[in-house]
């Protein structure tokens, strides 16, 4: 299945559970809006372009769970909902746009029935769009790579990060249908270990070459002449920086100094032309993701801990941004028509 869909039956949204892999392949529903905001949290649904379909289908939960008898009071509670699932993850900028975009969806309706099917119809057309958008983007960033290729990326941008196919892995997904021998090098992603549980999986699902590091090795691997490309995803890309996954700042420099190509796949809905670096915020983790590994307790109870979900990788440090939209070089002017939202 997708990972992240709506049940018609119920009415409720269905998703893989992300945490349980690759022990344990589950789907789960949700069918409060508290219930969505406890998956976004503990990363049951994450990826960027996921996330936005999650906002779309959580604003489409609130309207079918509502007990509004006015379209007014109907709208009033969505806007609610919306509030409280745009601030469970503050940095992902697609779970806002997801968000925004089926609100505005409903405020066209002119009654409780057709706000409904207006806020259900544009959530499935998110998700519908982000398979689209996703195949087109590997399409295109395919181009980059070379026959023999061997990438490393960091996190999971596959298709368990999108509701399907992926963007750096479906990069590596559409070079492989062209006929080219691509491997992968899959950075473990601590703390939470996204990429050994989840991109590693994934690409031994679709029988690709992968082997995995610790986060600590990629100058190693670089060094020693064992990458070709680095692709990576992305959860917010504004005027001057590329926000993703804890780590992924370090890997560029290390990039720039062994002079590979650092590449950046994440569809338009990631572009946030409206705001640099540091005026976005970045969310700040529990510790006890770094003071347990599982049940395991792995440092002092008491240790001060700073944990921050993301890091931001300088627009210096990119190669190019693939998009659906095509491959980007810089200098990245973002508010050139070509590129624009």
């Amino acid at each position: 299945m997708r990972t992240i869909d709506w049940d018609y039956e119920k009415n409720n949204i269905v998703m893989i559970d992300q945490t349980l892999l690759p022990g344990e392949y589950k789907i789960i529903e949700c069918s409060t809006i508290e219930s969505l905001r406890e998956a976004i949290r503990m990363l049951r649904v994450r990826g960027a372009p996921a996330l936005g379909a999650a906002g779309g289908f959580g604003i489409a939960l609130s309207a079918f769970r509502s007990d509004a008898s006015s379209l007014d009071a109907l709208l009033e509670d969505i806007k609610t909902a919306g509030e409280t699932i745009i601030a469970t993850r503050p940095t992902a900028v697609n779970l806002s746009w997801g968000v925004r975009r089926v609100t505005s969806a409903v405020e066209d309706a002119r009654n409780l029935k057709e706000a409904k099917a207006f806020a259900l119809d544009e959530a499935k057309a998110i998700a519908d769009e982000d398979v689209e958008k996703n195949m087109k983007l590997g399409e295109s960033g395919a181009a980059l790579l070379e026959d023999g290729d061997t990438v490393m990326t960091h996190c999971n941008a596959g298709r368990l990060a999108c509701v399907d196919w992926g963007t750096a892995l479906g990069v590596i997904r559409g070079a492989r249908a062209q006929g080219k021998d691509i491997r992968v090098i899959a950075c473990e992603t601590r703390p939470l270990n996204q990429g050994s549980r989840i991109t590693a999986w994934e690409l031994m699902e679709d029988k690709i070459p992968v082997t995995l590091i610790t986060d600590s090795m990629s100058g190693t691997v670089m060094r020693k002449g064992m990458v070709d490309k680095v692709i990576v995803g992305a959860d917010r890309i504004t005027q001057d920086a590329v926000f993703n996954k804890i780590g992924t700042y370090t890997h560029s420099v290390l990039a720039k100094e062994h002079k590979i190509p650092f590449y950046v796949a994440a569809p338009i809905s990631t572009f946030d032309f409206e705001h640099l670096e540091d005026e976005i915020k970045i969310e700040l983790r529990k510790p006890e993701e770094l003071k347990f590994f599982g049940n395991q307790q792995i440092a002092p109870l008491n240790v001060e801990v700073y944990n921050p979900a993301f890091d931001a990788t300088p627009m210096e440090n990119v190669t190019a941004i693939i998009t659906e939209n095509g491959i980007f070089y810089p200098p990245f002017l973002i508010n050139e028509v070509k590129i624009k939202i």
